[in-house]
């Protein structure tokens, strides 16, 4: 029996600070924690239903934010990741996910003992936990090096050279400092600010992939800048987002030119063939 096509996708970032009280003692002040000595302050999200129309997808976002530990634990985000895993059974969209995010969310799990029952079920061949298949679990971070045969790239070099704000409105380096401080609402903007660089490099990168066609890829950024200006009184962060987009003068920062001839041809290109270029 075939596996359950995504009806969701979700796109993931965390924000954390080392746990004081798990750190080894003799861990060298320098030494990155590894993911389970890392405590969650913020998980940033984006959720878009995903439509299917003639064997492309496109999508609508659904709900963007973030959960932070300001107002409930980190039991209390972590269970409600899963809860939402377990409900919407999305593809994960992350940024060095399977290094950091999705390694800290399992392991943190550990500690609170709590349970993942679909991201282990979904399709225990090519699910989650499947690095080489991007269906169930993109980090796209991973793809975009193909796998560590090219230099990985970070988010906000990635971000830049597609004309988006990149790391606009703070930096990882920052978090611990702001949370200490109180500043938990800083945290969440700059968190939420990754997750809308890691959605729209993922949109991008679905239209090269051919998940999205040229129309879908333009039809659901258009939707997602409708979302980031809805949501521009309450959340200044996100029409900040979308000025720096639309302001941008990389050759291609927002829609990408629809073909008139054959998929994934561009207009000024539709009337080659294979045939007609390679020797």
């Amino acid at each position: 029996m075939a596996p359950p096509l995504p009806s969701h996708l979700l796109v993931v970032d965390l924000e954390t600070r080392p746990d004081a009280a798990i750190l080894p003692e003799d861990r060298a002040p320098e030494a990155f924690p590894k993911p389970i000595q890392h405590e969650i302050i913020t998980l940033g999200f984006l959720l878009a239903r995903i439509e299917r129309d003639g064997g492309y997808e496109r999508y609508v976002v659904r709900k963007l934010g973030s959960a932070s530990i300001l107002d409930r634990s980190e039991r209390e985000i972590l269970a409600g990741f899963w809860s939402m895993v377990d409900r919407q059974r999305p593809r994960l969209v992350t940024w060095n996910g399977r290094s950091f995010d999705a390694a800290v969310l399992k392991q943190r799990s550990l500690i609170h003992g709590l349970t993942a029952y679909n991201w282990h079920r979904t399709d225990p061949r090519f699910g989650y936990d499947y690095r080489y298949e991007t269906h169930w679990h993109c980090d796209l971070m991973d793809a975009l090096s193909d796998y560590g045969a090219s230099p990985r790239l970070g988010l906000d070099e990635a971000a830049r050279a597609l004309g988006l704000p990149g790391k606009w409105n703070g930096h990882g380096g920052n978090v611990a400092e702001q949370a200490a401080a109180g500043d938990y609402a800083a945290i969440n903007r700059y968190c939420e600010g990754d997750v809308l660089n890691t959605y729209v490099l993922y949109l991008r990168w679905a239209y090269f992939s051919t998940r999205l066609s040229a129309h879908s890829h333009n039809v659901s950024v258009q939707n997602l800048i409708d979302a980031l200006e809805s949501g521009r009184g309450k959340h200044s962060h996100w029409g900040g987002f979308a000025d720096r987009w639309r302001a941008s003068a990389q050759p291609c920062p927002l829609l990408v030119a629809e073909p008139m001839g054959e998929p994934g041809l561009q207009p000024q290109e539709a009337h080659l063939r294979s045939e007609d270029v390679l020797p």
